[in-house]
């Protein structure tokens, strides 16, 4: 009896694990080696000359040229993209049923979500957020066990540190993101809170000293003063765009001695920095240099003119929160891919260190049949109308909470909170520090949100009859 009934246990998931691999799999072999920005050449391109820096995702780089190194190719990183993508929604699926998700519901979301663009073609690109996606995936996985036995056994804490850790060494602000995620798990669990704070704090800080530490003792360089700043000068040139008044010569005189203060005008679009700080007559080592001075000013501004500061935050934070792109502007539109056939169309040559072998990052689909089909089912997904929907992940950061707290009220279980505890994170972390419109940004809010849609239907269908239990109950107290 025993071996019977592990045998659904096993071939279940396995099955849907299989399903969606294939699906990932098809994505992998019509955009081979994947799709790619700038970003994507650079994570490369300073592995192979030198020196090695921290600017983006040591880990990440480090996949990438383990894969050049051995293969000669980078098309191994996308594959095992799509391994830990269909491994993460399979446990999420799976995970979600303990806690009254209806079964083959939640089974068929998980088998159509790699359908779409949004996780197929995301899956498949060069980029360290898909990684960083994954993890946060697992996260809500982990937290729904939690959830589905009330309990927090050394194992999930275990697993929690581990995925925690690693959203931190796949992007600089997955700190943010730990440090929100653990408050709302303490706020709602009611065991082992010192313990889940310890793991929280170690998964938090480590990739920090890992950054700052120990990487340097390896050649490996911190990440410069710019790059770590970057959204405080978008702050300043938004600052100085609606309100140059506030600026002393002095102030100028700091700000003209990184860019043309023309530039500072151009680039105060409070939707993105990419105009101030990615132009030719922008000075990354002179902004480096100044950054201290720079990052006074700032401070000023945020002191006597908060509002300023904040506003420019709520702007650049769209993403994390505004339901629709903003139409009115070009850097108020979400984002998607760049979609560029190889590096030099994207990048151009000497944009970025060069390399030997960079032709690699050339679209070289693996089936010509699979690309006919998935590069015009992508771009029809890209259409303005479908924005909201596919690539924002403000619209599924609400569905989520509206999921987690019908479905801890109806089931009269408050752990089911803590599923949407990593939503929260990324939510506020994006809200609070970021750079532009990206809609890869806040995409583990779409993935959690489209799989918690059965458990919102069934949490819906609960409703009326907790209403009922409520009422009932109040009347027999009355009477």
């Amino acid at each position: 009896m025993q071996t019977e009934s592990a045998k659904p246990a096993i071939w279940g998931p396995l099955a849907t694990f299989t399903a969606i691999q294939t699906v990932l799999v098809c994505w992998w072999a019509a955009l081979y080696p994947g799709l790619f920005s700038r970003d994507s050449v650079l994570y490369l391109s300073h592995t192979m000359v030198g020196p090695w820096v921290s600017d983006h995702s040591v880990l990440y780089d480090a996949l990438l040229w383990l894969s050049f190194r051995v293969d000669g190719d980078i098309g191994w990183v996308t594959f095992f993209q799509t391994t830990g993508m269909a491994a993460a929604i399979t446990y999420l699926a799976q995970s979600l049923k303990r806690v009254g998700a209806p079964r083959r519901t939640t089974t068929a979301v998980a088998l159509l979500l790699p359908l779409l663009p949004t996780a197929g073609a995301f899956s498949v690109t060069l980029w360290k957020d898909v990684p960083f996606t994954i993890c946060a995936i697992a996260i809500a996985g982990v937290c729904a066990r939690i959830a589905g036995d009330r309990t927090v056994t050394g194992r999930r804490l275990a697993a929690l540190g581990t995925l925690m850790t690693l959203l931190g060494l796949f992007r600089a602000n997955g700190f943010l993101v730990v440090g929100v995620a653990v408050v709302v798990l303490l706020v709602v669990v009611n065991a082992a809170r010192i313990r889940l704070a310890l793991v929280g704090t170690v998964a938090a800080a480590l990739p920090l000293l890992l950054t700052n530490l120990v990487f340097p003792q390896f050649g490996i360089l911190a990440p410069s003063k710019t790059y770590v700043y970057h959204t405080a000068f978008g702050d300043i040139a938004v600052a100085y765009r609606d309100h140059p008044e506030l600026f002393s010569e002095q102030d100028k005189t700091l700000m003209a001695s990184v860019a043309p203060l023309t530039r500072w005008t151009e680039g105060g679009v409070c939707t993105t920095i990419n105009p101030l700080i990615w132009r030719r007559d922008f000075s990354w080592p002179q902004a480096d240099a100044h950054a201290g001075q720079l990052l006074d000013l700032w401070k000023r501004l945020l002191l006597e003119q908060p509002r300023l500061v904040i506003d420019a935050r709520l702007c650049r934070g769209a993403i994390a929160w505004k339901l629709f792109a903003d139409d009115s502007t070009p850097s108020g539109m979400t984002y998607h891919f760049s979609r560029k056939p190889n590096a030099d169309t994207y990048v151009g040559p000497t944009k970025v260190p060069d390399f030997q072998g960079r032709w690699v990052y050339s679209l070289r689909p693996l089936s010509q049949e699979l690309y006919r089909y998935a590069d015009p089912w992508l771009t029809t997904t890209m259409a303005p109308n479908l924005d909201w929907l596919l690539w924002r992940g403000a619209l599924w950061s609400y569905l989520s909470y509206l999921t987690v707290a019908l479905a801890a009220w109806t089931l009269r279980n408050r752990y089911v909170v803590g599923v949407a505890a990593v939503v929260v994170g990324q939510q506020l972390a994006i809200l609070a520090n970021i750079s532009a419109q990206d809609f890869r940004y806040m995409a583990s809010p779409i993935f959690v949100g489209i799989v918690l849609l059965p458990l919102l239907v069934a949490s819906l269908i609960r409703l009326p009859r907790r209403v009922g239990d409520i009422v009932l109950a109040s009347r027999k107290t009355a009477s």
